[in-house]
């Protein structure tokens, strides 16, 4: 469980570093600002981590990550200002970008994998991302015509 424990925050370590440049470059957020929501964020996904595998079940540990980061925000809870006025200096587009950049070295990693997967799995990977395109496109039309932007 230690070895598990020293993986997940070193590669929680990666991703706050990435995301703290990432928020200071695309944000102009200044790092200093940003580092105690950063380490709430690390600290909220390691707990969820450490929960996904010491609680008996197959629940995910995302969920619980999810779960714990509800949690710990509530307004009731001791502490939940703090946590929230920390983590709002962090940017959500500047997590995102480690994590689908993690994403996409792990399924480069395994290309012989995806290959097996055949020509089918590239066409429905391209519908959906084209749905998604075009699903959010229309909500984006909708909204913005209903409030008269557009």
């Amino acid at each position: 469980m230690l070895k598990n424990i020293q993986e997940w925050l070193l590669m929680l370590a990666i991703f706050g570093v990435t995301a703290l440049l990432g928020n200071w470059i695309g944000y102009d957020v200044i790092v200093w600002e940003a580092v105690p929501g950063m380490l709430v964020l690390i600290g909220i996904c390691l707990v969820g981590l450490i929960l996904g595998k010491v609680l008996p079940g197959s629940i995910p540990s995302v969920a619980y990550v999810a779960l714990v980061g509800v949690l710990v925000s509530m307004p009731w809870i001791p502490g939940s200002s703090f946590i929230v006025e920390t983590t709002s200096e962090v940017n959500l587009l500047a997590l995102t970008t480690p994590i689908l950049a993690y994403a996409g070295i792990a399924i480069g990693r395994s290309w012989a994998d995806f290959v097996k997967l055949g020509w089918r799995s590239i066409v429905v990977a391209m519908c959906v991302m084209l749905g998604t395109y075009i699903g959010s496109a229309l909500i984006a039309e909708v909204i913005l015509r209903f409030q008269g932007i557009i």
